[in-house]
């Protein structure tokens, strides 16, 4: 192995290229390392080499796609947690940035996106969707303590809280699978999100008795 793994960099980039491919065909339960470090014309040695075992190496194909979502979600909620909801006055648009933000994340890595979404079963990472619902709820809930503050006799609706993250992450998911193309998914995103806002500023919160 030794021998053949001239350039540490190359080899690594090269075993992730085959890894993705082999991931989107078969998953990551079925995918064959033998056959990924075949292809990158290496050992399966090198794969232990440089990630550790198969999680490893999955988490080499989608990892950079997972840390810049994580870091537009994490982005959006510290904005929206230091607005002032007091005066906040929902407009169609407002969110548009982070709809155009999310978009160049997942249409950027697409196939990282996919593999996520779709082809992780057994992975370290299949509850990918959970995680990010458990993620958006925790967001939430901090959002929504601060704007029940805002609000006379009012509280949070923590059930809804729950259902408004499914519907918005679910949209998202209807948009992965049914829009190839990024400017379209842009198009009918945008609406969709102001909807989303709209229904989470109206039922968010529900009566303090």
């Amino acid at each position: 192995m030794s021998e053949k793994i001239t350039n540490n960099n190359e080899s690594r980039e090269k075993l992730i290229e085959c890894a993705k491919r082999e991931f989107l065909e078969k998953g990551f339960a079925k995918a064959s390392l033998r056959k990924i470090s075949s292809d990158a014309g290496l050992t399966t040695g090198a794969v232990y080499f440089f990630f550790g075992d198969k999680n490893g190496l999955f988490e080499g194909v989608v990892g950079e796609a997972l840390a810049q979502l994580n870091a537009v979600l994490e982005n959006h909620f510290t904005q929206d947690i230091e607005a002032d909801l007091t005066a906040y006055q929902q407009q169609d648009g407002d969110h548009d940035d982070f709809s155009e933000a999310l978009v160049d994340v997942i249409y950027g890595h697409y196939d990282e996106m996919t593999i996520l979404l779709d082809r992780s079963a057994g992975s370290k990472y299949e509850r990918f969707v959970d995680s990010i619902i458990d993620k958006l709820d925790s967001s939430y809930i901090v959002l929504a303590e601060k704007y029940a503050a805002c609000v006379p006799n009012k509280r949070v609706n923590r059930k809804m809280l729950h259902w408004l993250t499914h519907v918005q992450i679910n949209a998202f998911v209807h948009m992965m699978q049914h829009e190839k193309d990024k400017e379209s998914a842009l198009h009918f995103i945008k609406p969709v999100m102001d909807m989303l806002i709209k229904a989470w500023m109206e039922y968010s919160l529900e009566d303090d008795v």
